[in-house]
């Protein structure tokens, strides 16, 4: 059985630290944790008159899953911006949502180890559906703030324009 590998040298799989969030055209500043790409698919079972008493099983409706973007709290007010679209508190009647522009499409890059762009997926139509300005604040604990925004997605895929690259090696 042929083995497929754009780069034979490579064994090891890519590691899951470092990565780019991308929306409106420019990386989002500070993101540390992304959550994970899954969709999921509904069973349809059916069965006819004649058929024994086992099921048939079809694919039905298809949902992606929300993503989760976390970030530590900085006075950039990116992630604040986005979830006052969906609802800004005091907007006014009419105000309160910003229909003409409150989905994004968002990328997301990871990158090898070299800091080579390996693989790529675009999300579609998301918006902020859940929106964590601060953490729980404790006197007593050690720990970085952290923002958090939950995206409802319309689905994603991946950029097959991505290959995979050459990776460098070190002159001795």
């Amino acid at each position: 059985m042929a083995e497929f590998t754009a780069n034979p040298r490579r064994f090891d799989p890519y590691k899951n630290f470092k990565f780019r969030v991308k929306w409106d055209g420019r990386y989002v500043a500070g993101v540390s944790k992304v959550g994970a790409l899954k969709r999921s698919t509904e069973v349809v079972e059916h069965r006819e008159g004649g058929d024994p008493s086992s099921s048939r099983k079809s694919p039905g409706r298809t949902k992606f899953e929300a993503v989760t973007l976390e970030r530590g709290v900085t006075h950039d007010p990116e992630f604040e911006q986005w979830a006052n679209k969906v609802w800004n508190f005091g907007g006014g009647a009419g105000a309160e949502v910003s229909l003409a522009d409150f989905r994004k499409d968002i990328i997301i890059d990871l990158f090898n180890e070299a800091g080579q762009k390996v693989i790529s997926y675009q999300l579609y139509r998301c918006w902020v559906s859940e929106f964590q300005a601060l953490p729980d604040l404790d006197a007593n604990a050690n720990a970085v703030a952290i923002q958090t925004l939950k995206l409802e997605n319309e689905g994603w895929d991946r950029d097959v324009a991505v290959t995979e690259p050459v990776e460098p090696t070190l002159s001795a």
